[in-house]
């Protein structure tokens, strides 16, 4: 077993039933996952991070690195594979590691939690856990990867501009109106009858 970058197991596992709301075992593994990247890369490099599934993995990487939804260096690509890339902002080249099921075998609560064989309700946690610990990277594989730079980075918002229609804020070049009010995007509609507590504010500060 071996520590997760700076961290103790124990310690990233109290990190990650704090920010997770429990001790996931994908956040878990993708301590390990992010570990062994950072052990594959030039110290000192400016990376941004790719991770292939929404589940778990971009907690881990929200932990453990710079890079967040909010700040844009980690990008979500949901194709549901457990798998994260590191990649060199500035000339794409990076690695990617990812959790192998074929090497799986020696650890079969992880098998049976991956792959859906066993059901959650029938989980032993504290065994699971156990081989998450004593298993660490190696049931991960590694390639080294180059992102086109191009389609991983967003132009930014030149200007912004008030919806006609909502009056909120939004990005300029969306369009004439705001994307929600194009309709299609948001799963709710507003309650105009809502009662809700009014705040105060004082002026004269």
């Amino acid at each position: 077993m071996s520590n997760i970058l700076s961290y103790s197991f124990d310690e990233y596992l109290n990190m990650v039933a704090s920010f997770h709301g429990s001790p996931a075992p994908g956040v878990l593994i993708g301590g390990y996952m992010i570990d062994y990247a950072y052990k594959n890369l030039p110290e000192g490099g400016d990376y941004d991070i790719i991770c292939e599934t929404a589940k778990c993995l971009p907690d881990a990487v929200q932990l453990l690195t710079p890079c967040s939804i909010g700040n844009r260096w980690l990008k979500i690509i949901d194709v549901g594979r457990y798998a994260l890339i590191f990649y060199n902002k500035h000339s794409g080249i990076g690695v990617r590691v990812y959790l192998d099921w074929k090497l799986l075998d020696k650890w079969p609560q992880i098998k049976g939690w991956y792959l859906k064989l066993t059901p959650k309700k029938e989980q032993d946690e504290i065994l699971l856990l156990r081989e998450i610990r004593e298993a660490g990277a190696c049931i991960c594989r590694i390639q080294e990867v180059k992102v086109t730079i191009e389609s991983r980075n967003k132009p930014k918002s030149s200007s912004i501009s008030i919806c006609p229609s909502c009056e909120e804020a939004y990005r300029s070049e969306d369009g004439a109106i705001c994307p929600a009010c194009q309709g299609g995007i948001l799963p709710y509609s507003r309650m105009e009858d809502t009662q809700f507590v009014s705040i105060k504010c004082d002026l004269s500060a």
